[in-house]
């Protein structure tokens, strides 16, 4: 949609507050964005200059928009949280955190089953998590079994099934872990009063806990059974040892969310700290990638609302490192200068520079120990080209053919920066007919990427098509319609003046004459070349053989493969057919009938 265009339309966009939505001409949602003030806010996209391309980009591919009035710029923001992550529009803010986490479930039953699950029903059972550590949630389960005896059958124990008699103890109530509310050993009151200890347990409220195990300890000493009494005072260690290794700040603290986050370039990480009551009872660390130049004031409200929605915080007051808009009067935003929650901020600044350092750690790795001029290198080829990940696996691909025959495609492999030969393909192009560099060039790359796909397995970092944008916009034509956009970058290398675009950019990429960048580019455009010309001229060498031979009428493919193998090249075979021992040393061969053809072919 051009500045014109939109300007036929700019007196009809709502000025209240909401969300707009940008489709392109496939009717594909392309951005999802809020606004105080709708018409201004749609407005600025059609009247300034944009130093993103990726901006300009999208400004360019809108066809359609659609608005949503809402009543307040808080309802606004809900809302815009809700679709994107419902549709995941490709150019909005992409928060990489697709794990399933566990949660702790309190079965809405009669004495209701505690127990570890990935899946959140709505069944009106009261859900707690999720936790980021299955450790930590089996360890808490652990001490609770040890602690508060619950039941763990499947029975359907209803006043009127335990008053019936339907129902006998099991192991677990001879073993001390079950009061055996099954016979009605154990009465409702008391069986919700564990449930009531492990809410407060798993919410991170141990004061309530420790203080009903101590009262219990005193009632056990006065009634002389100095064993249980010896038994609950190790629960209460226990609790207290983990309370211990939890606080960070005291327990006045009480309910906060901390949130840290860092940026360099398309990628951003966010941390958060769940606090309750002084206690940090959930970390996380989120990835999310950038795609229209978001500051970090921009995406920090956004990932704050997705991470506590997800993990279902109802905390009054947000820790953030910068004032930020978060149009939510229910919760307070706050900047620490000093004291416990400066502490906490900073423990959050901490983590997520952790994370982020680990995390390029681990794509180090994969170039193994012992080699840091690979790593420098690839390091230095990400910088220059604003990689989102560090390249060490590169694909590159070249097209060759003869006058319009014998069309092929190469694709060489790069790993950590050398050459990985089992890596390399070659295709013989099938759905091409004549001179037809792109469609050529879209064929191979489609193959070589379904396959992979297929096959589940991991796709290169870089992929360089040798050629200009016309051969770029082919091979993305073919990721496109896999389905792969954004799992690899495509890059076209130009072939004369050694320029990079990328797709959707107008001006291309130069690097330094001399940049060790570009000396890599180089090697491995010269490889592609290399390994698709002798490929070529293999095929084109066999054609030749063959072709003469093919035109015989009488003689089939696997006599021309007998007569190849035995007499090496066409050349040596007419030589010989026009001689009378000849002519009897190839009948011998392949038959007398079939070589009189061949020599009348000569004749």
């Amino acid at each position: 949609m051009t500045a014109a265009e939109f300007q036929q339309i700019a007196g009809t966009i709502p000025t209240n507050p909401g969300i707009y939505k940008y489709f392109d001409s496939r009717n594909e949602l392309l951005y999802v964005g809020k606004a105080k003030h709708l018409r201004k806010r749609v407005s600025s996209y059609f009247s300034k200059t944009f130093t993103s391309y990726k901006t300009h980009e999208l400004v360019q591919r809108i066809h359609r928009i659609e608005f949503t009035i809402v009543n307040s710029e808080q309802d606004a923001f809900l809302l815009e949280n809700t679709l994107i992550k419902q549709f995941q529009p490709r150019f909005n803010i992409n928060l990489k955190d697709d794990k399933t986490y566990p949660y702790i479930v309190i079965r809405n039953e009669p004495f209701p089953r505690v127990f570890l699950t990935r899946q959140r029903l709505d069944d009106k059972s009261v859900y707690l998590g999720p936790y980021t550590s299955v450790k930590k949630v089996r360890e808490l389960l652990e001490f609770i079994k040890q602690t508060i005896p619950l039941r763990t059958c499947s029975l359907q124990l209803t006043n009127a099934n335990i008053r019936k008699g339907k129902f006998k103890v099991c192991l677990e109530y001879h073993l001390g872990n079950c009061k055996g509310p099954c016979e009605g050993f154990q009465s409702m009151d008391d069986y919700e009063d564990g449930i009531s200890q492990i809410k407060n347990l798993l919410k991170g409220n141990l004061s309530p806990v420790i203080r009903h195990f101590k009262e219990e300890m005193k009632q056990h000493a006065a009634g002389l059974a100095f064993e249980k009494a010896e038994l609950t005072k190790k629960k209460i260690e226990f609790l207290e040892g983990y309370e211990s290794r939890s606080v960070v700040a005291n327990a006045n603290t009480g309910d906060l969310d901390v949130f840290t986050i860092q940026k360099e370039k398309e990628l951003a990480w966010i941390n958060y700290l769940m606090v309750r009551n002084g206690a940090i009872i959930q970390t996380h660390t989120s990835k999310a990638e950038i795609h229209l130049d978001e500051s970090p004031e921009e995406i920090l409200p956004f990932s704050i609302a997705q991470l506590r929605t997800s993990f279902q915080s109802d905390a009054a007051e947000i820790l953030v490192p910068f004032a930020i808009e978060y149009p939510d009067p229910a919760v307070t935003i706050t900047v620490p200068r000093g004291g416990d929650r400066k502490k906490l901020l900073e423990l959050s600044e901490k983590n997520v520079a952790y994370f982020r350092e680990e995390e390029k750690n681990r794509a180090r790795l994969q170039l193994g120990a012992g080699r840091p001029d690979q790593v420098k290198l690839l390091e230095q080829l990400q910088e220059d080209l604003q990689l989102q990940e560090l390249p060490a696996h590169i694909e590159c691909f070249d097209n060759s053919n003869f006058q319009g025959s014998y069309p092929v495609s190469a694709m060489v492999c790069f790993k950590n920066a050398v050459p990985s030969k089992k890596d390399y393909r070659h295709f013989n192009v099938k759905t091409v007919e004549g001179i037809n560099d792109f469609a050529t060039m879209k064929e191979a790359v489609y193959r070589r990427y379904k396959r992979l796909r297929d096959e589940e397995q991991p796709f290169p970092q870089l992929v360089v098509i040798d050629g200009g944008k016309g051969q770029l916009s082919a091979a993305m034509e073919a990721i496109t319609e896999l389905g792969l956009h954004g799992h690899t970058t495509l890059v076209g290398l130009a072939k004369n003046e050694e320029e990079i675009f990328f797709t959707g950019d107008t001006q291309s990429l130069k690097l330094p004459y001399n940049s060790e960048s570009l000396k890599l580019i180089r090697r491995i455009r010269d490889e592609v070349h290399r390994f698709g010309i002798t490929f070529h001229r293999q095929k084109r060498s066999k054609g030749a053989f063959k072709n003469e031979l093919e035109d015989i009428k009488g003689i089939g493919r696997s006599t021309i493969e007998t007569l190849l193998k035995e007499y090496k090249s066409v050349k040596k075979i007419r030589e010989l057919i026009l001689q009378e021992e000849g002519e009897i040393a190839i009948g011998k061969l392949i038959g007398i009938s079939r070589a009189k053809m061949l020599k009348r072919h000569f004749l």
